[in-house]
């Protein structure tokens, strides 16, 4: 039986051909560019079918999101790693995690009609995907590593950088540990080395105690006033903290962040039932 075209966007849909065979949820490896017609093919969750190696390649180029789809892509990698049980995520879940308390600068307050044009975006360029569930709610993934080109540490590094804005090597070890180990500093460095020369992030302030980085994602209206900010920000935290202060607050906000987090897991798991 041939495979079905499907022309009506990014969503995972079913589709049947000979020589395929049942395998574990594929990554978005699984959906390729078919390069004859400049459609695509499009499968389930549960099938995948062999391509060349000229099929493997990311004909989607990286471009600048709102920040709405900054957000939204943030937590839906974010998801993956901290609560994969509850990933793929729907509409109302991505909602809850985007406006969470914890683990996000600065607050935001999304609704639905927000998320889904966020997703529209995403999906657009290739970084998020819509999937059919085994009930009525559609769900989503995202495709980071594969738009992107991520690996476990880059993928964390990025994901607090969308999710908390510029920070620093110390506060990006703290914060993204908890998606990926990083047992170290060097750590963190070898990932924003790797990101820099792919241009996903790049350093606001010199080298040296406090350096901030940032990720490229930004759209040239917000991206102008980013280097000014961070810069008056990083003068008046200088001026009125003590150097032997700073990584007592760095553990002390690092721990007020994890309690955080775990209620509005609490929170979240409590609506569910609730509902």
């Amino acid at each position: 039986m041939p495979a079905r075209r499907v022309s009506e966007g990014p969503r995972l849909t079913l589709a049947y051909a000979s020589g395929w065979h049942h395998r574990e949820p594929p990554t978005s490896a699984n959906i390729k560019s078919d390069r004859s017609t400049g459609g695509k093919i499009y499968i389930s969750p549960f099938l995948t079918i062999p391509m060349s190696e000229n099929d493997t390649q990311n004909d989607k180029p990286v471009v600048p999101l709102s920040a709405n789809a900054r957000r939204v892509l943030g937590v839906l990698v974010e998801k993956a790693k901290t609560t994969p049980d509850n990933y793929p995520m729907s509409a109302a879940a991505i909602i809850s995690g985007c406006n969470q308390k914890s683990n996000r600068n600065p607050q935001m307050q999304l609704d639905e009609d927000d998320v889904l044009l966020a997703l529209d975006e995403l999906r657009g360029v290739g970084a998020a995907r819509e999937i059919q569930g085994s009930g009525r709610v559609t769900k989503y993934r995202h495709a980071a590593y594969e738009w992107l080109d991520l690996d476990n540490p880059q993928a964390a590094v990025l994901t607090e950088l969308l999710l908390r804005g510029p920070q620093t090597v110390g506060e990006l070890r703290t914060r993204a540990s908890r998606m990926c180990s990083l047992p170290d500093l060097d750590a963190v460095k070898t990932a924003l080395e790797t990101l820099t020369e792919k241009e996903l992030v790049e350093a606001l302030t010199p080298p040296g105690r406090g350096q901030t980085f940032a990720h490229k994602l930004y759209p040239p209206q917000e991206r102008q006033y980013l280097e000014a900010r961070v810069e008056k920000q990083a003068a008046a935290k200088s001026a009125a903290v003590p150097d032997t202060s700073k990584d007592v607050i760095d553990q002390l906000i690092a721990r007020l962040d994890s309690v955080t987090e775990r209620i509005d897991d609490l929170e979240a798991r409590l609506k569910t039932l609730e509902s």
